[in-house]
């Protein structure tokens, strides 16, 4: 995603056309430091290696709980919120991983790692006392999920892959190409300031803008924009991805998960925004690679799925769930 300063620009021109003890969902009561106020009936906050994380459990059906994994890495989960409708079925969980959103900030690079992300996920599902979980991640949550499958295979009923980033180097080559749709003074000013590594200058910011609204997210809500640009973390952003969606130097950046799809044994489902910088067809090549996985392209929407077209999302995933139980 953009730095805070060009997401806001982009909200503005899509709107002009003490702490103390509590009790979590097991059994056990822990001490964390430093939460302002009693966290409301469902939330909780968990203590993981390097903080704490806060989470949300909504709902309380019979149906398998689903778990959901946000994009970035460093941003949060309030994009997600709309898939939270699907409460009236089963539990849903939804948490910011460290460093983002409502959980402890962090600047510690030790501490971005794709095992430690994967390791406080299974410290939140045996927190909540669940033997078995579905699993959506959207974006970077799908490199989470998908690595959490391969580490804990019996404890995930069936993964959703949003967005999918399992493949980065295809990533980087389609982003590329999307580059050159966009306008002139966006292609030269990425050049330059890629040459130059002034990230932060205006021309680059423009640029970023431009490629978000086509690519990432056509139709953002101000409140929840504005609670993603207070909670962001770039350290952990820059330091996994880079200064960009399509400037990618971080550590992420040769992940390609390709030769372990075919190994996967439990029902997935793919979806993709109709317009989304993930690529569509690249999606159905994944898909291909993936005993009995299923595609769905979400019309309208580019990236930011929930956002963009969240009835036709969430129906989607409803249904998916429905049928693997």
């Amino acid at each position: 995603m953009l730095r805070p300063s060009a997401l806001a620009a982009l909200v503005a021109a899509s709107t002009a056309c003490g702490r103390g003890e509590y009790q979590s969902h097991g059994a056990d009561t822990v001490s964390v430091s430093q939460v302002p106020l009693a966290l409301p009936p469902g939330e909780g906050r968990l203590a993981v290696s390097g903080g704490s994380i806060w989470y949300r459990v909504s709902g309380s059906g019979d149906a398998t709980p689903v778990v959901l994994l946000h994009g970035g890495p460093g941003y949060s989960s309030f994009y997600l919120k709309s898939l939270e409708a699907l409460h009236d079925e089963r539990p849903v969980v939804i948490y910011d991983q460290l460093g983002a959103g409502k959980s402890d900030p962090v600047t510690d690079t030790t501490l971005f790692t794709v095992t430690r992300f994967v390791a406080e996920l299974d410290a939140l599902r045996a927190r909540l006392g669940y033997e078995r979980w579905h699993v959506l991640g959207h974006s970077w949550g799908t490199i989470l999920g998908l690595e959490y499958y391969r580490a804990h295979p019996d404890r995930v009923a069936s993964l959703i892959l949003a967005s999918a980033a399992i493949d980065m180097p295809t990533w980087e080559k389609n982003v590329r190409r999307m580059i050159a749709t966009l306008s002139d003074s966006a292609q030269r000013a990425i050049k330059d300031r890629e040459a130059d590594g002034n990230f932060a200058a205006a021309d680059y910011q423009a640029a970023n803008m431009e490629f978000m609204g086509k690519y990432v997210m056509r139709a953002p809500p101000g409140p929840d924009l504005d609670s993603t640009l207070t909670t962001y973390n770039a350290a952990i952003y820059e330091y996994m991805q880079g200064p960009s969606e399509f400037t990618i130097t971080g550590t992420m950046r040769t992940y390609d998960a390709k030769p372990f799809l075919p190994s996967i044994k439990v029902p997935l489902l793919y979806t993709v925004g109709e317009f989304d910088e993930a690529h569509p067809p690249t999606i159905r090549k994944f898909a291909a690679l993936t005993p009995g996985a299923r595609v769905a392209v979400i019309p309208g929407s580019a990236h930011l799925t929930s956002w963009d077209n969240p009835v036709e999302n969430t129906r989607v995933v409803r249904e998916f769930l429905r049928s693997v139980k």
